[in-house]
């Protein structure tokens, strides 16, 4: 098949979170399994100045009508792999920042305009070249228009782009709204801005469009797309997504054992298998080094990586801060965003020195360090679509602490609920259901006989992206 991805984000070249893994690791397996596969992503300052973009062809021109006015850029393409192309669809005034999103303190205030280009972009690119995909993949908010304006653009030009579209909902809390005078920048028809078009509560939505006028409709695990048809989870698009029931389906994601393995990982200072976690304890070591913790303690290393947002469950963790110093516990903490959480991290560094760390620069050594030298990995997310760290944490042997919601529930044992098949330790998403985890996970690691079962049940388990592209495969060939 000819399949396309259009994401705004995909690893190695750009990354915020768990979106570019899930793109990198998709679009690389289906191009491996024989698919001819092309990703289209904004031009970023950080893809640019990657090394294989250096390899990239000639620059196609692009003029791209946004309102009433027309605006130019250009498409850049390279291949870092057989079977698969990478699009930049570059614009300076647009992509050439040194954030994807923001400054760091809030949102760009012309996303909207980004993003409609970029999919404009796109459009205009696979019109030119001719591309003739059999499947467009949308990926999350910045992609959602696609699905609407590649049909807008086959009718107004008389052509097929796309035999099928797709839209996967990678996180519904971030929908992509924006006010209604940013709706004709996308020169779609005014019929599309009532309440059964793009329009939400006197406002548009990105993600409301990619909901409706895709094709087929997927989130990143089994339990979220049940969790996004109610109130609690759906975040105001429940109603929406009751729409499309019969072409929602709910595919987990899986993890890359190219780029996430502890026998062959590279960012360790020792590697490591299932029938010999001598390396582990290497990485622990080294865990300690850096970030300077306390050595001659009893207790446990947790670690966290992931954004400091609400959604992650920073409160929970800060009610429970008396916990580690209570039972001389260590923490390793990596990641950034709300200031206030930083800084109440800051604090809790400040109150207990040698047992808790922080790092909030963006580090993918460090995070592979802390899933292989941690003994735990916290994971008390509010809601969670799918996650992976605690997939990487069950191949790393380091036990997964998870809320009881979406992929997270679907991808961890519980090893006091399945002692034979438990694989790490779920709870309520609450600072009582966390607190009652932070307790068995100590309780865990005093009997070794017992934890060295539930690691390597989580080391024994297939998450790589093999089975999860066969799913998507399968959705596509449906969809077809």
């Amino acid at each position: 098949m000819k399949i396309v991805h259009v994401a705004s984000e995909m690893f190695p070249y750009v990354k915020t979170g768990g979106l570019a893994d899930a793109v990198g690791a998709l679009a690389g397996v289906l191009a491996d399994r024989g698919h001819e596969v092309s990703v289209f992503l904004p031009g970023y300052r950080a893809v640019l100045d990657h090394k294989d973009a250096a390899a990239a062809g000639r620059r196609l021109p692009l003029k791209i009508e946004m309102g009433d006015m027309f605006v130019s850029g250009d498409v850049r393409a390279f291949s870092p792999r057989k079977n698969l192309t990478i699009y930049l669809v570059c614009r300076e005034e647009y992509f050439d920042r040194r954030g994807l999103y923001g400054n760091g303190e809030r949102d760009f205030e012309d996303n909207h305009h980004r993003y409609i280009f970029f999919v404009k972009g796109v459009v205009e690119t696979l019109r030119l070249l001719g591309l003739q995909a059999d499947v467009v993949h949308a990926h999350d908010w910045q992609a959602a228009l696609l699905p609407v304006m590649l049909r807008y653009a086959e009718r107004r030009h008389g052509a097929t782009l796309a035999l099928q579209t797709v839209f996967t909902i990678h996180n519904i809390a971030f929908q992509g709204i924006f006010p209604m005078g940013s709706f004709p920048r996308t020169n779609l028809p005014m019929d599309l801005l009532g309440i059964d078009g793009l329009e939400y509560y006197g406002q548009v939505s990105m993600m409301k469009g990619g909901i409706l006028f895709a094709d087929r409709v997927t989130t990143v695990s089994p339990r979220y797309a049940k969790e996004i048809q109610t109130p609690e989870f759906g975040c105001g698009l429940e109603g929406v997504v009751a729409t499309r029931l019969e072409d929602l389906s709910g595919l987990l994601n899986g993890i890359d054992p190219a780029v996430w393995n502890p026998s062959t990982d590279a960012l360790l200072p020792a590697q490591y298998g299932a029938d010999n976690l001598a390396g582990k304890a290497t990485c622990r070591g080294e865990l300690i080094r850096q970030h300077k913790l306390k050595k001659d303690l009893n207790g446990p290393i947790f670690g966290m990586v992931c954004r400091l947002a609400e959604q992650k469950g920073i409160d929970l963790l800060l009610a429970n801060a008396d916990f580690f110093a209570a039972n001389m516990c260590r923490l390793v903490v990596l990641g950034s965003g709300e200031k206030r959480f930083e800084k109440a991290l800051a604090d809790l560094v400040a109150a207990a020195p040698g047992l808790v760390s922080l790092s909030t620069r963006l580090d993918e050594g460090m995070s592979h360090l802390i899933e292989a030298g941690a003994d735990f990995f916290i994971m008390p997310s509010l809601f969670e679509p799918c996650g992976l760290n605690q997939m990487y944490s069950q191949a790393y042997g380091t036990v997964p602490l998870v809320s009881r919601v979406g992929g997270l529930a679907d991808t961890v044992i519980d090893a006091d609920e399945n002692p034979a098949n438990g694989t790490g330790l779920v709870f309520p998403p609450t600072a009582e259901g966390l607190r009652n985890g932070l307790e068995r996970a100590l309780k865990l690691y005093r009997d070794p006989t017992r934890l060295a079962t539930v690691r390597r049940n989580g080391m024994t388990r297939d998450f790589s992206w093999s089975g999860a592209a066969k799913a998507y495969e399968t959705l596509y060939q449906d969809a077809l």
